[in-house]
């Protein structure tokens, strides 16, 4: 299972980081949320900031780009082996500082490729 960051995570059931942190938990995967706003998907928290995360395999995002750019740093620093750029969430310059760092990048929709068995 890939222990999975779901950074831009809500509350609201009928947003898609909802769906997917409900998603991955469906398919075993251990899930932090971290969003703007505290609350809960199911029984997980979700909490805002920036711990620290360890043996992370993916960072999902469901954030625009510009959400994204103070928080460069910190993705970056948890050593993530891939970051997953849902719809909306694509972002160029990230993709590239991971690379550079030699962590994967792709741009996909992490509903579709749990749904293909493809996460």
């Amino acid at each position: 299972m890939k222990k999975t960051l779901v950074l831009g995570a809500s509350p609201n059931p009928e947003r898609y980081s909802y769906k997917a942190v409900a998603m991955l938990r469906a398919h075993g995967h251990e899930v932090i949320a971290i969003g703007l706003r505290v609350g809960t998907i199911k029984d997980l928290n979700i909490v805002k900031g920036t711990p620290t995360i360890t043996n992370l395999h993916t960072i999902t995002l469901y954030l625009r780009a510009d959400l994204q750019k103070p928080l460069y740093e910190y993705m970056l620093s948890l050593h993530p082996k891939r970051i997953n750029f849902n719809p909306g969430a694509e972002n160029p310059e990230l993709e590239q500082l991971a690379q550079n760092k030699g962590i994967e990048t792709c741009e996909a929709c992490t509903l579709v490729m749990l749904s293909i068995g493809n996460y």
